[in-house]
C-alpha cells in the first residue's frame, strides 16, 4: 500500500512499481485540498499497477527511476517469455511433490492453490510477479471478511496460504534464472500456544465421572501425551506390555492410516501404572480388533463425534472449563514436568527433537528438573491415585 508524505512543504507520492520503490514529489502544497487530489491520483496508480496498465513514465516523465524503471521491465519481460503462466507451473508443482506429502498435507496444499493462489496470479507468467503484489495480497488477506464476521485471517492461517506459494516460486526461480519475489519476506509472527492444561483432580474427576467404555481411552489420552491421531491410530501391534510401552508408528488423519507427523514423531511412550491396567482392561473389549480404541465394527473413533458427544458434554458436567481435546497432550507434558522428569526424556515422550519447543511452551511450568527415567512420574501418579482412592474407602 503506497501512502503520501511530504518533503520541503510539498507532497511526495510514495509506492511500489515493480519491487522499486518510487518516492515522487509533486509541486502541491501540503493542505487538506491537495491531500485529498494525491491521494485520489495514488488509488488510480494503484489501481493501474494491478490492473497491469500502469505507464510509470507518463505520470513522471522527468523522475530519476526511470532508468531503474526500463531496466527491470526488460528483465522482467526477458524472464517472462521464458517462464511458464503461474497456473500451469502450480499444477507441475503440485504432481511433482505431491507423492511425497501426506494426503491431509496434499489436500491442504490442493485447496489453497484452487482456492487462494490461482485465481489471484493465474494469468502471470511465474517471473513477472513481484513481491509489492505478494505483499499487497497479504495485507488483504489480514483483512479479508470471514465467515464468522471477523475482519481478518490470522497470522497463522496467512503463512500456511503463504507457504506454498513461497515454495512454489522458489523452485521456478531456480529453474528459469529470475529471483524470486519472496527473498527478504518473513513470515508473520504468530503467538505462542495457549496452554490450559488440567490439573490431576481434574483429570481424575474426568476419568472418573466419564462413560464407562471411554474411562480407558481418557486415561491414555491424559497421561501419555499422545496427539488424537495417534491414539485414534493405535494398534495392539504397536502396544508393549512386556516393556511397558506404546510405540508410535503410524497416525490415523482424515480417515487414513500413515506415517507420522515426521520422523521425529516416531517413539516409545513409558506406560504408568494407570495407562498399563487401562490397556489391560481394553484388551478384553478389542483385543480381537486391529486397533485399540474403535467401533463395533473395528474402525478408528471419530474424532469430532467423540468430542462432540463425549469431551464437551463432560466439561460442561463437570463444571470444567471449555478446552480442546488437545489440551490433553499438554496435560501430559506439564504432569511430567511438575513431577520432575528430565526435559530430555520429556521432549523424546512429546516426539520433538530437541528440548526448545518444551520450553518455549511450557517454560512456566519448569520447576528444578532432575529425574531422567520416567520412575518420579510413576511416582506422582501411583500416589495421587492411591491416595484419592483410599479416601472413598
Amino acid at each position: 500500500m503506497g501512502s503520501i508524505n511530504t518533503r520541503n512543504g510539498k507532497l511526495v507520492l510514495d509506492f511500489r512499481y515493480k519491487g522499486i520503490r518510487c518516492r515522487e514529489q509533486t509541486k502541491l502544497i501540503d493542505t487538506s485540498a491537495n491531500r485529498n487530489r494525491v491521494k485520489k491520483i495514488l488509488e488510480r496508480i494503484e489501481a493501474e499497477i494491478l490492473l497491469g496498465t500502469f505507464d510509470f513514465v507518463q505520470y513522471f516523465p522527468n523522475s530519476k527511476k526511470i532508468p531503474d524503471i526500463k531496466k527491470t521491465t526488460k528483465a522482467m519481460t526477458n524472464a517472462s517469455s521464458n517462464s511458464p503462466m503461474f497456473e500451469d507451473f502450480a499444477e507441475t508443482w503440485f504432481s511433482e511433490n505431491e507423492v511425497r506429502w501426506r494426503r491431509s498435507h496434499k489436500e491442504n496444499v490442493r485447496g489453497t492453490l484452487d482456492s487462494q493462489l490461482i485465481p489471484i496470479f493465474s494469468d502471470q507468467a511465474v517471473a513477472t510477479i513481484t513481491k509489492a503484489q505478494i505483499l499487497e495480497y497479504r495485507a488483504k488477506l489480514a483483512k479479508k471478511q470471514r465467515p464468522n464476521g471477523k475482519i481478518g485471517l490470522s497470522n497463522q492461517r496467512i503463512n500456511h496460504i503463504l507457504t506454498p506459494l513461497r515454495m512454489l516460486l522458489a523452485e521456478a526461480a531456480d529453474r528459469y534464472e529470475f529471483d524470486s519475489p519472496f527473498r527478504n519476506i518473513k513470515s508473520l509472527k504468530i503467538g505462542r500456544t495457549q496452554v490450559e492444561p488440567f490439573t490431576l483432580d481434574e483429570v481424575q474427576l474426568f476419568i472418573k465421572n466419564v462413560r464407562d467404555d471411554f474411562k480407558q481411552y481418557y486415561t491414555v489420552r491424559f497421561l501419555t501425551g499422545m496427539r488424537t491421531g495417534e491414539i485414534d491410530g493405535l494398534q495392539w501391534k504397536y502396544v508393549d506390555f512386556d516393556r511397558r510401552e506404546i510405540l508410535i508408528r503410524e497416525t490415523w488423519v482424515k480417515g487414513e492410516l500413515g506415517y507420522t507427523k515426521n520422523d521425529g514423531s516416531q517413539r516409545e511412550i513409558h506406560m504408568v501404572q494407570p495407562v498399563y491396567d487401562a490397556l489391560v482392561e481394553q484388551k478384553k473389549i478389542s483385543g480381537s480388533k486391529d486397533f485399540v480404541f474403535c467401533n463395533a465394527a473395528g474402525s478408528p473413533l471419530s474424532n469430532s463425534n467423540v468430542s462432540k458427544r463425549v469431551w464437551y458434554p463432560m466439561l460442561r458436567l463437570l463444571n470444567l472449563k471449555k478446552r480442546r481435546p488437545y489440551q490433553t497432550r499438554h496435560t501430559a507434558a506439564t504432569l511430567w514436568l511438575a513431577s520432575g522428569e528430565a526435559p530430555e526424556w520429556i521432549a523424546r515422550q512429546m516426539g520433538h527433537s530437541t528440548t526448545e519447543m518444551l520450553f518455549r511452551i511450557y517454560s512456566r511450568f519448569v520447576p528444578n528438573l532432575t529425574r531422567q527415567d520416567g520412575s518420579a512420574f510413576d511416582q506422582l501418579i501411583n500416589t495421587h491415585f492411591s491416595t484419592n482412592d483410599s479416601k472413598k474407602t
